[in-house]
């Protein structure tokens, strides 16, 4: 940890100088609107922002004189320091993504310890954007300290994380994604998006005529796009199995159709995508209010899974949480209680389960359980109950009792408490990317960048 130091008045002299840099982020903008109140259009609301009228205001000088405060109150002169008086001209706009320096001088030094500086705001192309002068009261006694931490904060509906997985995802070569009866708006919407991010090489397989329709709709260039007809929904679902039967396809995705449409098709005893490992759905969550990806599941396939498909369901999700970047995830199986209550079969499993992990069954990730949601997610919870536990109050992955808790679980996630959710179903030959109707396009995108991170991790590259 570093350390923060100021300059007594005493100990500055005429000439000296300290500056700062930063880049102005959206986030900063919301931040500031959330503590100020200051939540005037021009600000916040891009299309009001980039109109004519407003275009040259959009950012007074806020943004360059909340970092002079900072350079006077943490370098020059630094702590104990107090503000007597500024006047500053605003001098050009500033605009998100611009990369601000504020340097301050000292000009002058007078009685009562005061401290005349010259302060100075460029942009990242030297353009002076703020100019003019600050003085202070001086400290007079020497502080210095380690320097803390910069506060956390989230914006509740940011989606960041799912934002980072899209970048991630992106360097490798686009995967061949078979869209089953993508024939209304959303969906070409989402295809659009991870088209766009480079993500897929959609196929479109369903009834011609619809999907032309659907994509004037929805402003979606179809000259490019590899078009296969397929007279209904049904017929659709059974075209794109068989591609993936025959390697033509690396991943699918559902479109204006029923799950199980789908679903029949890939599990199919006779012509399938199955393999040895039980079918299984991953929400992948990005909750601000948690401090990494949450990996919920399963809440979509599965109804009343048994051990055997527990131990699947669990393996399903260690796997995609390692595609996705964490090394060693900690599964917590949730119960209404911690601690193993015969008449709670959810308990039973979970002891069951963490002994099946004990001897080689579930692998790549640690497991513990049975553990209430507090507990699995919150260390302060997990200190209260006393729990040791690798995995109680860090879970990465959080394995539900049944299909219903854990449909309820991400929904509420969702809808009270800012998450975004992008879903996929593993354990069939390639990735599914399983949307619902209500799932806006970062999901639907973010789903595109998790099947493609999961391909090219399955195969080793």
């Amino acid at each position: 940890m570093g350390q923060i130091e100021n300059r007594t008045y005493d100990e500055i002299q005429i000439g000296d100088q300290a500056s700062i840099k930063h880049k102005l982020s959206e986030k900063d903008v919301k931040l500031f609107a959330a503590i100020s109140g200051d939540i005037i259009p021009a600000y916040l609301d891009a299309e009001f922002a980039r109109s004519s009228m407003f275009r040259e205001i959009v950012g007074h000088g806020m943004w360059g004189g909340l970092l002079i405060s900072a350079v006077l109150g943490t370098q020059l002169p630094g702590p104990g320091s107090s503000y007597v008086s500024q006047d500053l001209k605003f001098l050009k706009p500033v605009k998100l993504g611009d990369e601000l320096k504020v340097k301050v001088t000292v000009r002058d030094k007078g009685e009562q310890y005061r401290v005349s500086l010259e302060c100075e705001c460029a942009n990242h192309d030297g353009e002076t954007v703020i100019a003019g002068t600050a003085v202070v009261m001086a400290p007079t006694r020497k502080i210095k300290r380690p320097l803390g931490e910069i506060p956390r904060t989230f914006l509740m509906e940011e989606g960041e994380r799912l934002i980072q997985l899209i970048d991630k995802a992106k360097p490798s070569a686009p995967i061949r994604t078979g869209v089953v009866h993508p024939v209304n708006q959303i969906t070409l919407q989402g295809v659009a998006g991870a088209l766009e991010q480079e993500l897929i090489k959609p196929v479109l397989i369903g009834p011609l005529a619809k999907i032309e329709a659907a994509a004037v709709e929805a402003d979606f260039d179809l000259s490019n796009v590899e078009l296969v007809d397929a007279p209904h929904s049904h017929a659709a679902a059974a075209q794109a199995v068989s591609f993936v039967r025959e390697g033509k396809l690396d991943a699918l995705m559902k479109g204006a159709l029923h799950t199980d449409e789908v679903m029949s098709e890939v599990v199919s005893a006779d012509h399938g995508i199955r393999t040895e490992r039980r079918i299984s759905h991953v929400y992948v969550m990005d909750t601000p209010a948690y401090d990494k990806l949450l990996f919920i599941t399963d809440a979509a396939v599965n109804v009343c899974p048994d051990l055997d498909a527990k131990r699947d369901i669990i393996q399903n999700a260690i796997d995609l949480a390692k595609a996705l970047g964490v090394d060693q995830p900690k599964t917590a199986i949730l119960s209404a209680v911690e601690t193993v209550y015969p008449k709670l079969q959810s308990t039973i499993d979970a002891a069951a389960l963490c002994k099946m992990s004990d001897r080689g069954q579930i692998t790549g990730g640690l497991v513990d359980g049975p553990l209430a949601f507090d507990n699995a997610i919150s260390p302060a919870a997990a200190d209260a109950k006393g729990l040791k536990s690798p995995v109680a109050g860090r879970a990465d992955v959080l394995v539900v009792p049944d299909l219903e808790s854990g449909n309820m679980l991400a929904k509420e996630l969702d809808y009270l408490a800012g998450a975004v959710a992008a879903g996929i179903v593993l354990g069939a030959r390639v990735p599914i990317i399983l949307t619902s109707r209500a799932e806006g396009e970062l999901s639907r995108v973010a789903a595109s960048a998790i099947a493609k991170l999961f391909h090219y991790h399955k195969a080793g590259v």
